[in-house]
């Protein structure tokens, strides 16, 4: 039996504080009596309604336990279509016709809440004076209490929907979308004679990449204040090519921020398991353990925030862009998903026997079948801003969508395919016959960081998606895509006449027709490009391109179909998401223009006037003696004089150039044809002012340049 070990920091056991400000079932268990309990869990797995007075007696339950640990007041926290989270707090206290105040907390107010939306992106889902916006109590994530400056809030997770349920969030739709893949999941379940299982619940497990940088340093930068990346910035003389940082000692000042950060989040219930040095200076890495997919999701919002205010407190910045810095490697938020029944089967798992493996064989492949169909919209769920700096770099998979299985399960897939007898690597036979399925090894892939759809055991991992985005866009996309194929299986099973025979079918044609989309190779390489080519694989090298594929009418139907979303919800999220591209892109440039002509070309110019003071007086001293030393020449001072002199006319010809297409576009009134010019015009301009920018900064006097540098920002903590 292991002891209980007191954490120094807080003077307490980490098992006595963990989950003291989660509402999760065991604070139920003490504030529930066990038939109010036994009430609550059935309408969490979906098998009853909640009643108005269910609601009221876990509301005044609730309230007990929220103000016990010192809250004074609630709020409904949603998740609007901004990427980040909202909240209105309302107070507990009510005051009494004797001067007096009361603590209140209802059923009504408990399930729905009212915010003037108005603000918020609709997508055309609302009229303007139709402000209003509702939220709805999300029973399967458990509440929890808000800790900051404010004090202690009682935060409920709800969805945030119009007044005819429309979905103005991240949560609606990721909740329908868990829905449909087990309704799915369960219908081919059934087929197979599992009559036990009642429900399959997708799950998540993801891997949160960022950066830290001094408080100081980051104030002094308006592009990372702003933009939360550099515009301009030369790469330091070392960067991370010597992979001295990847997972090395863990520098002190981080290391207590990491030490709060688990200490917040302990509280919380939230499980943050691993910690570690990424490859970029200054990176770093925190994963969660896996849960369903909706209550991760809630989480690692929760976990973004509390990353962002704990570095505060060590006067440091949190960074979550995609790409903070140009040169070295970004940052991703790896979505490691799996399914399972409740009652413990791991869809995704081998088994030990022939109708284990039909099963995990059938699952597989609705897998792959579905990422290869509907590869433009996962695709589009990792589409931002952000990330279009980020994907295809040495750390992070190409826009090109493939899946990675390892060798020995293609083997296996291969073989069943062409009805042949193989070994696996370790030289046992393989039986592939008609009616019945291999014996597959468990751990049989390795990982392949360069695939976006990796295989990694019992869960595939999806390493598109970018580190400040929400789980739930994703997630929507795979949850759907794969009951939309296991919905197709189940139809096909249900009407055979010999079922081992119509597995055996299923797994044959779906894996001939979709392994096109497998790949095991490295996928930087240039050959690979050119492989998905012939394949016919879509590419999509720009966010731009890749939302629009919501719209199509293949992405309306797969929606529909499934009650996901409505072709309204999708076309509203095409013009959102566009519309956060085009904010995103101009204030990038807006910020570049400020800071070429405020901050650069006026020290650009201090320096060569300096420079051109001290190669003058170096001239005159020449001309007035004859013993002046030959180490005094001026030739350096006047090259360099005229590097920059020329060097800086070049770069206030190219800012101006950036100004004229910054206007251009904005003239430009459809928003689809707006982004396409921020994304061919604008962007590639941006690109070249930073080139003469950055060169510019490389020439000057350190002293003189306007804001720190990157060998400042990634080698200081």
């Amino acid at each position: 039996m292991s002891k209980k070990i007191k954490d120094k920091s807080t003077g307490s056991f980490v098992t006595d504080y963990y989950g003291k400000y989660c509402f999760s079932h065991k604070v139920m268990k003490k504030y529930l009596s066990k038939s109010v309990y036994k009430k609550m869990l059935a309408v969490q797995k979906g098998e009853a309604e909640m009643t108005r007075s269910l609601a009221n007696l876990v509301a005044k339950a609730m309230k007990k336990w929220a103000i016990e640990q010192g809250a004074t007041h609630y709020s409904h926290w949603f998740q609007p279509l901004t990427g980040l989270t909202a909240e209105k707090h309302d107070s507990f206290i009510a005051p009494t016709p004797e001067g007096s105040v009361i603590m209140e907390f209802s059923g009504k107010e408990l399930i729905m809440g009212e915010s003037d939306g108005s603000s918020f992106p609709n997508g055309g889902l609302r009229a303007t004076f139709e402000a209003r916006g509702y939220t709805a109590w999300d029973t399967t994530s458990p509440a929890f209490l808000k800790h900051d400056k404010a004090g202690l809030t009682l935060t409920i997770p709800t969805a945030f929907v119009t007044f005819t349920g429309e979905a103005l969030d991240k949560k609606t739709p990721l909740l329908r979308s868990m829905e449909a893949i087990s309704n799915s999941a369960i219908k081919l379940l059934r087929t197979l004679g599992n009559t036990t299982s009642k429900r399959v619940i997708a799950s998540v497990g993801p891997e949160q990449e960022y950066f830290l940088v001094k408080k100081s340093l980051y104030n002094q930068r308006p592009d990372l204040k702003l933009c939360g990346r550099t515009v301009f910035g030369s790469m330091a003389a070392k960067g991370q090519e010597k992979e001295d940082h990847y997972y090395g000692a863990i520098k002190e000042p981080v290391a207590a921020f990491m030490r709060e950060l688990n200490i917040e989040l302990w509280k919380l219930g939230i499980s943050a398991k691993t910690q570690h040095n990424e490859v970029a200076p200054n990176q770093f890495e925190l994963a969660t353990v896996y849960d369903s997919a909706n209550f991760v999701t809630d989480r690692n919002q929760i976990v973004m925030e509390t990353m962002k205010r704990v570095a505060e407190h060590h006067d440091l910045v949190c960074l979550l862009h995609e790409k903070p810095f140009a040169g070295v490697n970004g940052s991703g938020k790896h979505n490691n998903w799996s399914i399972a029944t409740d009652d413990g089967i791991r869809l995704l798992d081998p088994g030990a026997t022939p109708s284990d493996n039909a099963q995990f064989l059938l699952f597989l492949v609705a897998v792959i079948k579905a990422v290869d169909i509907y590869s433009p919209l996962l695709r589009a769920s990792a589409a931002s801003s952000g990330n279009d700096y980020r994907l295809g770099g040495n750390e992070a998979p190409p826009t090109i969508i493939s899946i990675f299985l390892g060798e020995e399960l293609e083997m296996v897939l291969e073989a069943i395919s062409q009805g042949k007898t193989v070994q696996n690597q370790k030289g046992q036979k393989l039986e592939v016959g008609v009616t019945t399925l291999p014996k597959i090894a468990k751990d049989i892939t390795d990982r392949n960081r360069t695939s976006p759809f990796a295989f990694t055991g019992n869960k595939f991992e999806f390493r598109m998606v970018g580190s400040s985005q929400s789980l739930s866009g994703p997630n929507v996309v795979i949850n759907t895509a794969v009951a939309d194929v296991l919905d197709e299986f189940a139809s096909r099973l249900a009407n055979c006449k010999n079922k081992n025979e119509e597995i055996r079918k299923i797994v044959v044609e779906t894996y001939n027709a979709h392994k096109r989309v497998i790949f095991n190779g490295n996928g930087y390489s240039k050959e690979w490009e050119e492989e998905a080519i012939k394949r016919g694989l879509p590419i999509f090298n720009s966010s731009v391109e890749a939302i629009l594929e919501y719209a199509k009418p293949y992405s309306i139907s797969l929606f529909e179909k499934h009650n996901v979303f409505s072709k309204q919800e999708l076309n509203s999220r095409v013009e959102i998401y566009l519309e956060n591209y085009l904010k995103d892109k101009n204030i990038e440039a807006e910020v570049m223009l400020s800071m070429a002509y405020k901050m650069i070309i006026p020290s650009v110019n201090g320096y060569i006037g300096k420079l051109a003071k001290t190669a003058n007086e170096i001239d005159k001293l020449q001309k007035s003696s004859k013993e002046v030393d030959d180490k005094l020449t001026n030739v350096p001072q006047h090259f360099i004089l005229s590097n920059l002199t020329l060097l800086l006319s070049q770069f206030t010809f190219q800012v101006v150039k950036l100004e004229e297409e910054l206007k251009a576009v904005a003239n430009i009134s459809s928003i689809q044809e707006k982004a396409f010019g921020y994304q061919d015009k604008v962007m590639p301009q941006m690109e070249i002012v930073r080139y003469h920018g950055d060169e510019l900064e490389r020439l000057c006097d350190k002293k003189t340049w306007p804001f720190p540098s990157y060998e400042e920002l990634l080698f200081t903590l």
